[in-house]
């Protein structure tokens, strides 16, 4: 018993499996849909470094800086008070707190500028300049609930967790390798004074940071060569869609073909009604005939208005006959005309001596010389 089967059963979707690389235009296509290789790691691990590299050498600057703010705001709040006998009306003491949050916003302002700056720059390394609106529009896939269970189960899904994992993991790790040797310190912090205090806290608190961000910084490194893995692998292409992608741009085969067939219809059609003009045909005498016209008021040189092959060269002999052209076998002159001169084009000079002779005995057979 035979049964028959059909092999694109087994084809993983259209085409087959998905082996070849991606084209430069789905890259593009990719591109502007906000689909490229990146990893948010890499900004969290520079922007935590840079956060804590400024933390470590300008945090005195920065406490000074507060302990000024709140020696001025705290003398002026006995002022008020005094001025309203003990009581701080609600417009003064909103003045007094915009005041503080305006003087604090000055003295962070840089590190959250240097914040922004770094994460501009992250993703201006990884995936270049080419800003896209599109992945903000809203598309109702997103709401698919069946696609919300698909990702929650997914391999990427699993490669995030195992990556948070190692993550909390390597954190913990460095905090408790580091503190262990700050413990006895720490515990003697309610003997020290309170700029003793927050020195040694600054001074703790920064150098932790930075060993957390090198450590987020290993992590961002390998997410970033997984990202670009993984999307070098979504992005590849089947076979068939390799095709239907270089039909779309170059145009299907068969269209051209058929749009060049019909050129040369075109073509010939006018080229047989230019045919009675011509004032000799030229041919092999079965294979080649070209057609020949001379006009000197028009060119210096005769002209080739009509030339074919086999059944079209019958064709031009049989218009010819139809309107009295002179025909002339001359089969080396057919050969020559036929492959080295165009429809349209002037016969070259090293043939005008054997065209002139032809166009010479036509002529003298027509009386005209």
């Amino acid at each position: 018993m035979i049964l028959e089967y059909n092999l694109q059963f087994f084809a993983d979707g259209q085409g087959g499996e998905k082996t070849e690389p991606a084209t430069p235009k789905k890259l593009e296509n990719a591109r502007n849909e906000g689909q490229v290789a990146k990893s948010r790691e890499v900004a969290n691990g520079l922007g935590l470094l840079a956060l804590f590299l400024i933390l470590k050498f300008w945090v005195g600057n920065m406490g000074k800086q507060f302990l000024s703010v709140f020696d001025v705001i705290y003398t002026r709040i006995p002022e008020v008070a005094t001025f309203w006998h003990g009581f701080m009306p609600e417009n003064d003491t909103k003045l007094v707190f915009v005041e503080m949050l305006l003087q604090t916003l000055k003295i962070i302002a840089p590190i959250l500028l240097i914040g922004m700056i770094i994460a501009f720059l992250s993703d201006l390394v990884q995936v270049k300049w080419h800003p896209t609106t599109k992945p903000m529009k809203p598309k109702l896939s997103k709401l698919n609930p069946l696609s919300g269970f698909k990702k929650i189960f997914s391999v990427n899904s699993l490669v995030e967790l195992v990556k948070s994992v190692a993550k909390i993991g390597l954190i913990a790790y460095v905090c408790y390798n580091y503190l262990q040797d700050k413990w006895v310190l720490i515990f003697q912090l309610y003997d020290m004074e309170l700029m003793q205090v927050l020195g040694l806290l600054a001074e703790i608190v920064t150098d932790l940071g930075i060993r957390i961000s090198l450590v987020c910084m290993v992590i961002a490194a390998a997410d970033f060569i997984y990202q670009k893995y993984k999307f070098n692998k979504d992005m590849k292409m089947t076979k068939q869609e390799v095709k239907d992608e270089y039909k779309m741009m170059e145009g299907d085969p068969q269209i051209k073909g058929k749009i060049r067939q019909k050129m040369r219809e075109a073509s010939q059609r006018r080229m047989m009604q230019n045919l009675p003009q011509a004032d000799v045909v030229i041919t092999n005498p079965t294979h080649y005939a070209v057609a020949i016209k001379y006009d000197p008021d028009v060119a210096d040189a005769p002209i080739v208005i009509a030339k074919g092959e086999d059944f079209l060269a019958a064709k031009i002999k049989e218009v010819a006959k139809e309107n009295h052209i002179e025909i002339v076998e001359n089969k080396p002159l057919a050969r020559m005309l036929y492959a080295n001169v165009d429809v349209g084009q002037a016969v070259p000079p090293e043939l005008y001596q054997a065209v002139a002779e032809v166009l010479a005995f036509v002529y003298h057979l027509q009386g005209k010389v």
